[in-house]
C-alpha cells in the first residue's frame, strides 16, 4: 500500500528539448530568490537556542514515531495501515522541519564565515597600511638621522662676526683686500683667526688648570692639617706622646717597638738596635720589626713564688704523685730536649729589599738555654717565578744562606758548651733540629754581638754592640748579593733545561759567531751519584765535593761526539766559581787522566773563568757555552784518518793560528774575541 501510494505521489517530470519560456524562467527564479532571501532573513529573526531545542524535540518525535511504526508493523491488523500512514505523514513533517533547520544552520555558518572573512580582510588591509606607514616612518627616520649627523665646520664652529673679525684680527690673517670680495677666502681667514684664538685660550686654560691644581693641593694639605688638628689636640689632653707625633718626632709605632725591645734578650736587642741604626743611616729599604708575645716574654722575668707555699702543700703533692704513674725515661728525655731547645717568645724580623723588588725575609730567634741565635730565611719576588726542576734547592730556606761566609754551613752549634748540654739530654747534633729552630750561622751570632772563642772559652758570653756594628754592613751586602745571584741562577737554569745557554748582549763578543755543538741536557744529580762518577775522583779526593754543595750534569753533543760535564756548585756562588769535570765519548772515553786536551778544556772553564764574567759576575754559568766552543775546537782540529774514505766528519770552521803545539800536541782553546781566532795559552 505504501509503495503504491508513493508511486501515485511521484511528480511527473516533463522534459522538453526547447528552453522554457522567458516569463516562466524569470518567475521561477524570482520565486526561488524570494524563498532564499526569506529564509536568510528568517535566520536573523530566529533564535539559535530555540532552533536547537526544536531540533532535539523533532529528533525525539521521530524516534517515537519510528518506534510506533515498528510496533504497529509487528502487531499487524486491518487498521494498522491507516495508523502507519498517519504516523508516516507526521514523520515526513518532522523531516521537513529537520531539513529547514539544516538549511538555517548552513545559512548561519555561511554568514559567520562571510563575516569572519570580511573582518580578516579589514585586518589585513589595516596591517598592510600599518606596514606601509612603518616603512615610511623608518625611511623618514633614516633621512632625519642623516640630516642630523651631517657635520660641517660652519655649523660646529661659532665664528665671530665679520665686524669683530676685521676689527680684532691682525692684517696677516684678515687680508681685507683679498677676503672682502671672496667669501671662500673670507671663511678660511675667519677659521684661521678662530684657531689662533683657541690656541691662546688653551694656553690660558692650561695655566689656570695648573694654578687650580696647586691651589687644590694646598687646600687638601690644609684640610688634612685641620682635620688632624682636632683629634691631636684631644689626644694632647690625654697624654703627651701624640705631641711628639704631631711635631714630626719618632712615631708611636717606633715607640711601641722600643718598648717591646726592652723585653728582648740581649743578643736580639743588639741585633734590633744595630739593624735599626744601619737602616736609618745606610739602607732606607731595610725594615726591622719585633714579633711574638710580649706577655710571655714578661712572664720569663717574673720572680718565683714564695717557697713556703710549696712546703705547706708538699704532703698533698706527694700523695697525688704516688697515685699517678711516673713518666718513662723516654718521655722525660723528650721534655728535657724541648726545654733545652726552647726559643724566646720574641723574635726580630728583617726585610731586606733588593733592586729587582725581591725581598729577603729574615727571622732571628734566640735559644735561651743554648745561648745562641738562629735564623730562618724566605725569598719573595715581585713576579711569580716558574721553578725549573734543577732549581728546586736554590731558593729553599735550608740552603739559600748556606756558606754566606766560607765554611759557614749553619749545621753545627757555634757554642762549644752546647755539646756538653746535648750529651745530658741525648742530642747527637743540632743538624736534626735546624729545620724547626733555624740555622745557627756564625754571622748570625756576630750580628747579635755573640762571640765564642775556641782557644779560651768563657763561662758567660755577653752581647757586644761593637761586634755587631763591625759586621752589619758587610753581611747586609753579602745577603743582597746572595739573593741576586740565586735569582740569576734560577733564570739561567730555566734556560739550560730547555737546551738554551743564556748569553746577554754584553757578553756575546766573548764567543765566536757560530757554535755548532749544542747543550742537550741539564739535570740535577745527587751527591752520592756524583761521588760514584769515575771522572770526578780528583774533585772528591781534594775534598771539594761536600754534601752541602749542589751537583748538576750537562751533556753537550755534536754529531757522534758526546761531552759530559759534572758541575759542582758551591753555596757561596758567585764568589766561589763552579767546578767542571769533563768526559768525552768519541772514539773511546777520554777524561783528564788519559787526554791532556781534556785537562786543558777543564782548565779553560775552571781556571780562566774570569774571562767570561763580564759586567755580571753572577753569569759564570756561561762556561756552558764555552764548553760547546771547546768541543768544536777539539773535534775540528782532530787529525783526519786518510785510510777512511769520504768527507771529514767535523770540518774545520774555527780559525786557528796553530793546530797543535808541543810534544803533547795541545790544541788552541783560547779565543781572542777582538780578532776572532783561537790560539794557545
Amino acid at each position: 500500500m505504501s509503495s503504491e501510494s508513493s508511486k501515485k505521489r511521484k511528480p511527473k517530470v516533463i522534459r522538453s528539448d526547447g528552453a522554457p519560456s522567458e516569463g516562466k524562467r524569470n518567475r521561477s527564479d524570482t520565486e526561488q530568490e524570494g524563498k532564499y532571501y526569506s529564509e536568510e532573513a528568517e535566520v536573523d529573526l530566529r533564535d539559535p537556542g530555540r532552533d536547537y531545542e526544536l531540533y532535539k524535540y523533532t529528533c525525539q518525535e521521530l524516534q517515537r514515531l519510528m518506534a510506533e511504526i515498528q510496533d504497529l508493523k509487528s502487531r499487524g491488523g486491518k487498521d494498522v495501515a491507516v495508523e502507519i500512514e498517519d504516523r508516516r505523514i507526521q514523520s515526513c513533517v518532522h523531516f521537513m522541519t529537520l531539513k529547514k533547520l539544516n538549511r538555517l544552520a548552513h545559512i548561519r555558518l555561511k554568514k559567520g564565515r562571510d563575516q569572519t572573512h570580511e573582518a580578516k580582510q579589514k585586518v589585513d588591509a589595516y596591517h598592510l597600511q600599518l606596514q606601509n606607514l612603518l616603512y615610511e616612518v623608518m625611511h623618514l627616520q633614516k633621512e632625519i638621522t642623516k640630516c642630523l649627523e651631517f657635520k660641517s665646520k660652519h655649523e660646529e664652529i661659532d665664528l665671530v662676526s665679520l665686524e669683530e673679525f676685521y676689527k680684532e684680527a691682525p692684517p696677516d690673517i684678515s687680508k681685507a683686500e683679498v677676503t672682502m670680495g671672496d667669501p671662500h677666502q673670507q671663511t678660511l681667514a675667519r677659521l684661521d683667526w678662530e684657531l689662533e684664538q683657541r690656541k691662546r685660550l688653551a694656553e690660558k686654560y692650561r695655566e689656570c688648570l695648573s694654578n687650580k691644581e696647586k691651589i687644590l693641593k694646598e687646600i687638601e694639605v690644609k684640610k688634612e692639617y685641620l682635620s688632624s688638628l682636632q683629634p691631636r689636640l684631644n689626644s694632647i689632653m690625654q697624654a703627651s706622646l701624640p705631641v711628639q707625633e704631631y711635631l714630626f718626632m719618632p712615631f708611636d709605632q717606633a715607640h711601641k717597638q722600643y718598648e717591646t725591645a726592652r723585653h728582648l734578650p740581649p743578643p736580639l736587642y743588639v741585633l734590633f738596635v744595630q739593624a735599626t741604626a744601619y737602616g736609618q743611616a745606610c739602607d732606607k729599604t731595610l725594615s726591622v720589626a719585633i714579633e711574638g708575645s710580649v706577655d710571655e716574654a714578661k712572664a720569663l722575668f717574673k720572680p718565683p713564688e714564695d717557697s713556703q707555699d710549696d712546703e705547706s702543700d708538699s704532703d698533698a703533692e706527694e700523695e697525688q704523685t704516688t697515685k699517678r704513674r711516673r713518666p718513662t725515661l723516654g718521655v722525660q728525655l723528650d721534655d728535657k730536649r724541648k726545654e733545652m731547645l726552647k726559643r724566646h717568645p720574641l723574635s726580630v724580623m728583617l726585610d731586606l729589599k733588593c733592586k729587582d723588588d725581591s725581598v729577603l725575609h729574615l727571622t732571628f730567634y734566640y735559644l735561651m738555654n743554648l745561648n745562641i741565635m738562629t735564623v730562618k730565611a724566605k725569598v719573595t719576588t715581585a713576579t711569580e717565578l716558574i721553578t725549573p726542576i734543577s732549581a728546586g734547592d736554590l731558593l729553599s730556606p735550608d740552603s739559600v744562606l748556606s756558606c754566606l761566609y766560607p765554611g759557614d754551613h749553619g749545621k753545627k752549634t757555634p757554642n762549644p758548651a752546647n755539646q756538653y748540654q746535648f750529651d745530658k739530654v741525648g742530642i747527637l747534633t743540632l743538624r736534626d733540629y735546624v729545620l724547626d729552630l733555624g740555622h745557627p750561622y756564625l754571622w748570625v751570632q756576630k750580628l747579635g754581638g755573640l762571640h765564642f772563642p775556641k782557644e779560651q772559652p768563657q763561662h758567660t758570653v755577653i752581647a757586644d754592640h761593637s761586634l755587631s756594628a763591625s759586621h752589619m754592613e758587610t753581611t747586609m751586602k753579602l745577603l743582597k748579593t746572595r739573593v741576586q745571584s740565586r735569582l740569576a741562577l734560577h733564570k739561567q737554569f730555566a734556560s739550560l733545561e730547555h737546551g738554551i745557554v743564556p748569553v746577554t748582549s754584553d757578553c756575546q763578543y766573548l764567543f765566536p759567531a757560530k757554535v755548532v755543538s749544542r747543550l742537550v741536557k741539564w739535570v740535577t744529580i745527587a751527591h752520592e751519584d756524583y761521588m760514584e762518577l769515575h771522572f770526578t775522583k780528583d774533585i772528591v779526593e781534594a775534598g771539594l765535593a761536600e754534601d752541602t754543595n749542589l751537583y748538576y750534569m750537562a751533556l753537550v753533543e755534536r754529531g757522534t761526539a758526546k761531552l759530559q760535564a759534572a758541575v759542582v756548585l758551591n753555596p757561596g756562588y758567585s764568589s766561589i766559581p763552579p767546578i767542571f769535570q769533563l768526559c768525552l765519548n768519541w772514539k773511546g772515553e777520554k777524561t783528564n787522566s788519559n787526554d791532556d786536551n781534556i785537562r786543558a778544556m777543564e782548565s779553560e772553564v775552571n781556571v780562566c773563568y774570569k774571562e767570561l764574567c763580564g759586567p755580571r759576575p753572577s753569569h759564570q754559568l756561561l762556561n756552558q757555552l764555552r764548553l760547546c766552543v771547546l768541543l768544536d775546537v777539539y773535534l775540528e782540529t782532530e787529525s783526519h784518518d786518510d785510510s777512511v774514505e769520504g768527507p771529514k766528519e767535523f770540518p774545520q770552521e774555527k780559525m786557528c793560528l796553530r793546530l797543535f803545539r808541543g810534544p803533547s800536541r795541545m790544541k788552541p782553546f783560547k779565543y781572542n774575541h777582538p780578532q776572532g781566532f783561537f790560539s794557545h795559552r
